[in-house]
């Protein structure tokens, strides 16, 4: 363990689950995997309901590049502030991924690398920046309140994309969840009003 380097393989249950946004469709969709009788995992992705809010750790996005090309991620990231790193190929576009969190989602990455909603990120990162010095110690309260329909000149033509209109709407302590201690069991609750309740 000289380099530092970690050599044993994930198993696919480390891996954090993730939430997917449709650019095309305007669908915030959730995957979950699971293992079946013969331990082969299993993908599972079911459209979310509109509006939804999440905790964000916006405090540590990463930035840099994503491709999809060999079939499977391939993230070239650090963390916002720190030097970009080289664009590996063309086929690596500009991304960004950012852990999310509320009770019923639990522990999630979001990621995405469409030009649309790379845009809408900055948006939030943006009203994050503006508001995190009135909330020392908080993390944002992300609301995804619908998805947003937009047109874009392409070389193909006018091309229609939606993408999620979301904003900060309060700051909460930030989740035990988030910084790496065991989740707690999930308490199902109706009705919430306060956002401490989310979360």
């Amino acid at each position: 363990m000289a380099l530092g380097f970690s050599t044993e393989a994930k198993a696919a249950a480390d891996i954090l689950p993730i939430i997917k946004w449709d650019a095309k469709g305007g669908d915030m969709v959730r995957v979950d995997r699971y293992q079946d009788s013969g331990g082969s995992w299993i993908k599972d992705e079911k459209e979310m309901d509109l509006p939804v809010k999440f905790v964000a750790d916006l405090d540590a996005i990463e930035v840099g590049w994503l491709s999809f090309a060999s079939g499977v991620p391939d993230f070239r990231m650090v963390r916002i502030g720190e030097a970009m790193p080289e664009r590996p190929s063309a086929e690596h576009k500009n991304a960004f991924r950012v852990r999310i969190y509320n009770k019923e989602l639990g522990l999630r990455e979001f990621s995405h690398s469409a030009k649309t909603v790379v845009r809408q990120m900055d948006s939030l990162h943006n009203q994050f920046i503006a508001e995190r010095q009135s909330n020392t110690g908080k993390v944002p309260v992300v609301e995804v309140s619908e998805a947003e329909v937009i047109k874009i000149n392409t070389p193909q033509g006018e091309g229609r994309f939606k993408i999620p209109k979301w904003r900060i709407v309060s700051w909460v302590d930030r989740p035990a969840e988030m910084a790496g201690s065991a989740p707690e069991p999930v308490v199902e609750q109706a009705g919430l009003a306060d956002d401490d309740d989310l979360f």
